[in-house]
């Protein structure tokens, strides 16, 4: 069983809070939660925060799932944070040198 994900929007920041399993399953919900902010988006300023609080496993899809949102938001330039993680999921995203990417708190 996968996992749920609420969206807050709000003027210059989207987040998307993600719970339970973050893996394949959440593809297509999980690109449905951004990509509204990045195919009509006048503000290219927009923040992205993905919170994991809730968040009990993540997979090497959901890791793919990041990255899409990260390319498609500006690569270099997109202002993405990744909060709330718990201690092994963390150590996931370290592992994968996320932090190189991402803003990890």
């Amino acid at each position: 069983m996968s996992g749920t994900i609420t969206v807050n929007r709000h003027e210059n920041e989207t987040s998307i809070s993600i719970k339970g399993r973050f893996n394949f399953e959440m593809h297509s919900q999980f690109r449905t939660a951004y990509q509204n902010e990045i195919d009509g988006s006048v503000n290219k300023n927009r923040k992205f925060v993905i919170d994991l609080v809730g968040t009990e496993y993540i997979d090497s899809s959901a890791l793919g799932m990041l990255l899409l949102l990260r390319e498609e938001a500006g690569a270099n330039e997109a202002d993405i944070e990744i909060i709330n993680a718990r201690p092994e999921i963390r150590k996931i995203l370290e592992t994968a040198n996320f932090q190189r990417l991402f803003k990890i708190s």
